[in-house]
């Protein structure tokens, strides 16, 4: 990730984080209630020091079906004491007792059930809420400058580098895979590949626009979407009154999830985005090659209800952020870490 520019230029202050667990706290936020009724239990789990997919399986086997028929919103990290809502398809069945799944399983804990008539599915949530702590600081006054600073004004919305595999390997495997070097079978490694070479060209198009200054300047032609708001539309004449709209945060410049479909970016913005890409031929030829939809995704992500408090052993800091957003991000823009593995997670949360 240090190949990406940072939004308030690399950050100081060296620090922790996840030294324990607890350390890494996550809350999932649906953002919707459940009917009470239907074929689909409803779990919800708080895990300690275990992923999701571990969890899903291991919970399956509790309820005597397979794991293709339990589902999740998210994935959560492991590194971490998460909460988030599991369901599982069992039609014309009752509510397994889970007390022996329990009981088994001391890092996971059934926290309440209930029914529903659909399975969750992955994007199924409004986002998450993080409480994290940092510790072991060496500047924390230039910290708490930092921390007012990105409450205000945000920070760069990268895909996280979990989301590349380790040392960047999924995308390797994708560059190697676009250059017909191999073929790729299997679903569940063509859907991190395929997400890798995506996530890498945003966030390459991203850093472009940070070193050129253009995150919150639009460019003509630029695909702009209204806070809150996932419709876009493009620029064709840039007012003084849009420019004013983007610099106070109530419309958002759009980067690209690139698609086999053309660039909806028009003039400047268009040119801009396509010399970036296309430096990566491998992963543009893949993408088009699997018939990926465009997308767009915010240059800027702004913490909601941002709080901290410092003590003797470092800062609690909590927020939240809409789902496919990286806590990560957040943090990188705050401290160097002092042990890299502390930044992988797999809150992905994504598509």
């Amino acid at each position: 990730m240090d190949c990406f520019k940072w939004l308030h230029e690399q950050p100081i202050c060296q620090g922790s984080i996840k030294a324990n667990p607890q350390d890494f706290i996550v809350n999932e936020q649906l953002g919707f209630t459940f009917s009470g009724t239907g074929e689909h239990l409803m779990v919800k789990v708080r895990k300690t020091g275990e992923n999701t997919k571990y969890v899903v399986n291991e919970l399956a086997k509790a309820c005597g079906v397979k794991s293709r028929d339990v589902s999740w919103a998210g994935l959560k990290d492991r590194h971490a004491v998460t909460e988030q809502w599991i369901s599982v398809h069992l039609p014309g069945k009752a509510d397994p007792d889970l007390t022996q799944f329990e009981a088994e399983h001391p890092g996971i804990e059934i926290l309440e059930t209930t029914r529903h008539d659909k399975k969750l599915r992955p994007g199924d949530l409004q986002g998450n809420w993080f409480q994290l702590r940092l510790t072991d600081l060496d500047q924390p006054q230039v910290l708490a400058e930092r921390l007012e600073l990105v409450k205000q004004q945000g920070v760069a919305n990268y895909f996280g580098q979990q989301r590349f595999g380790h040392g960047g390997n999924n995308v390797v495997k994708a560059r190697a895979w676009g250059n017909n070097e191999f073929r790729v079978r299997d679903k569940s490694k063509r859907s991190f590949y395929l997400s890798a070479a995506r996530s890498w060209m945003f966030n390459q198009v991203l850093s472009a626009r940070i070193e050129q200054n253009l995150t919150r300047e639009i460019m003509l032609g630029d695909c702009l979407q209204a806070a809150g708001d996932e419709r876009t539309f493009i620029v064709d004449t840039i007012t003084p009154e849009l420019q004013q709209q983007v610099m106070q945060g109530e419309v958002l410049i759009t980067g690209p999830l690139l698609g086999d479909n053309a660039l909806p970016t028009t003039a400047d913005a268009q040119a801009f985005e396509l010399a970036i890409v296309e430096q990566e031929p491998a992963l543009v030829a893949l993408v088009r090659d699997n018939r990926m939809r465009h997308d767009r995704r915010p240059l800027l992500l702004l913490p909601q209800n941002m709080q901290w408090q410092f003590d003797d052993n470092g800062v609690i800091l909590s927020f939240a952020l809409p789902a496919g957003s990286f806590a990560t991000s957040v943090v990188r823009e705050l401290i160097m870490p002092l042990e890299s593995e502390g930044m992988n997670d797999e809150n992905t949360d994504q598509q």
